[in-house]
This record gives C-alpha cells, structure tokens and sequence, in this order.
C-alpha cells in the first residue's frame, strides 16, 4: 500500500509539528504522518524540526535551552496566521497517546542523540502496530536504535542518490527503507533499494510539480506538506489503471 505520509502534519495548511496539523493532515486524507522529536532542558521529548525556535516560535535559541514548561508558555503558532496563535508545543507522549493506536504509518525522526532510549518507550507505552519507522539523516542514531531495539523498522533518510554504498551501510544494521530526496532520486535507485528488500520513501516534495514527476518512479511512499493533494493525484492515477 502507498503511503501518503503528512510532512509535520498538514505543515501547508497549519503550524507544523502541532497536533492540529497532524489531525488536519489525517482529516485531508493522509495514512502517514511524519514527525522531528528533540529533547528539552528538563529531558522531555517533544516534536520540533529547526535547530533554532526563531522562525516558528516567539522565543529564540534551541529547544534544549529551555525546559517543557517554558516551551508550552511560548506561541507556536501565530507565525503561521493570527487564527493559529496560541498553538502550543507537543509532546511526543500526548501526540503518541492519540495517534499512535491509529491505522496509520509512522516516520518518526530523531533529531536529537541520547534520546534514542526515551521515544521507544513512549512509542513502547502506546503502539498498536508495527507501522512505525525509526527515521534519522544520521546512521548513527540509527545504529543506537538497533542495538535497543532488533525489530523495529528503521528508515535512513540521504540526501545522495541511493548507491550500492548506502545500501549496504543500511543493510548492515537491518535497516528496512532508504529515504532519498524527491530530486536525486532514479527509478533505476529505486529498483535497486527493491532488489536488496528495501522499501523507498522519498522526501523534498517541495511542490504539486514535484510530486507528479516523482510518483511514477514507484516508490512505496511520500513525505508532503499536503497530503490533499497527494490523495486527489492516487485517486487520478488509480482511475487510470482501473
């Protein structure tokens, strides 16, 4: 099955990484969500994407300079419109809570090191299914990951093209799914991720131009901050086959 996953939620639509773009996101039709997990001061897990709050926030400095308490207090939302101001920060934990039992696939990313230990517990706590991807740029988390855990999928994102090397890399801590950009993807990539018994999910889908050129090339998947969109090109493109 093709999994439309909503990139932070519905981000196109509402203030990324906030519970009401990921509801948005499974109300617009998608089966997928994808999510950035970071650590605060006080050691909680949350989910949030830059390195830095000052574009999304109306705080400055990195979620880790901060404590849970001092995050929620902040507004995560007005920057995306007036109607969102007051958007708070989400806890990995409630976001896991109501999403997780779900029918959906997972891409949870860890942004953060050492923090490996504390999201397989909560996704531990309250999974349902095994649809869920450890995802990460770096393989070295992902390495960690395996060591806690030997089942657990594991997605690798890249931003080179899939090669032979970066198989046999993801290959050797059981990895189950390679995660190139939309823009340096081939079919013949693809193909070989396939031979080799992983799946593909493509990331970058920056725009609807994007999304139609790379669909065909077959992947087993798509990250996009509009999963409306995604779903009306599926229904097209399953029409055509009917």
């Amino acid at each position: 099955m093709f999994v439309n996953y909503a990139h932070r939620g519905a981000s196109a639509y509402r203030p990324e990484n906030t519970l009401i773009s990921f509801r948005y996101g499974v109300e617009l039709g998608a089966n997928g969500i994808e999510l950035d997990l970071q650590q605060t001061k006080d050691g909680k897990i949350v989910i949030f994407h830059d390195d830095t709050i000052d574009k999304k926030c109306n705080g400055t400095g990195k979620i880790i300079d901060y404590t849970y308490e001092e995050l929620y207090n902040m507004d995560f939302g007005f920057w995306k419109g007036e109607e969102f101001r007051g958007t708070k920060i989400c806890l990995f934990e409630d976001f896991a809570r109501e999403f997780l039992e779900k029918d959906l696939t997972f891409a949870i990313e860890i942004k953060s090191e050492d923090i490996e230990k504390k999201a397989l517990d909560i996704i531990y706590k309250y999974k349902k299914h095994d649809n869920i991807y450890i995802t990460s740029f770096k393989i070295g988390i992902l390495e960690k990951v395996r060591l806690l855990d030997k089942e657990i999928k594991l997605s690798w994102l890249i931003d080179e093209p899939i090669n032979r090397e970066n198989i046999n890399k993801l290959l050797s801590i059981q990895g189950n799914q390679i995660a190139p950009s939309a823009k340096n993807v081939t079919y013949e990539g693809i193909e070989l991720a396939r031979k080799n018994g992983l799946g593909v999910r493509l990331w970058g889908i920056e725009n609807e131009e994007i999304m139609r050129k790379a669909y065909p090339l077959a992947p087993e998947g798509m990250t996009v901050n509009f999963p409306d969109k995604l779903k009306e090109l599926l229904g097209k493109m399953n029409s055509k086959t009917l």
